[in-house]
């Protein structure tokens, strides 16, 4: 039988952890990749009304997102859904996929990513963004650093016009 201390139990209570926003949505810290040794880290975004999150790809991670409240809309590669509180989706690592609020009420979701890591690209925007305009100039490669990558499918314009969303 092992002596060892067994690792630390995290503990967030409902509501709590760190909050950020990222621009057309927010952010709301739950796991740190540093919780699970790196498997994973956990999040959750809250997507007000007519909030697009651009077409992008992620080179490193795989992402797991499961609606809470409201609508969300996914594309990811040439496949659309529009889920509701309770619907899982996975967004495979090197597929073009975007994000919108689907409905007319605020909504959210939790975002697993694995492996851990990508929770810190979007401590670093959220940073960069309570920062204020000074510091606008200064995230420049923070994209590249992450293994993310953007994309304008000729998809996007359509989703636009059908859910009303602000870009």
């Amino acid at each position: 039988m092992s002596t060892s201390e067994p690792p630390p139990l995290t503990v967030v209570q409902p509501g709590g952890g760190r909050v950020g926003e990222l621009g057309d949505i927010g952010v709301q810290f739950k796991v740190w990749g540093e919780d699970t040794g790196g498997a994973l880290a956990i999040v959750e975004h809250p997507f007000p009304v007519g909030a697009l999150v651009a077409p992008h790809l992620h080179t490193r991670e795989d992402e797991i997102s499961i609606v809470t409240e409201g609508e969300i809309g996914f594309r990811s590669g040439n496949r659309e859904a529009v889920l509701g509180p309770g619907g899982y989706i996975v967004k495979p690592r090197g597929e073009l996929h975007a994000m919108w609020n689907a409905g007319t009420s605020p909504a959210r979701m939790i975002e697993i990513i694995s492996p851990a890591g990508f929770e810190h690209f979007f401590r670093e925007v959220a940073e960069l963004i309570a920062a204020g305009p000074a510091a606008a100039g200064q995230g420049g490669d923070l994209a590249e650093r992450y293994g993310l990558r953007f994309g304008d499918p000729e998809w996007l314009p359509g989703i636009v016009e059908r859910f009303g969303l602000t870009t």
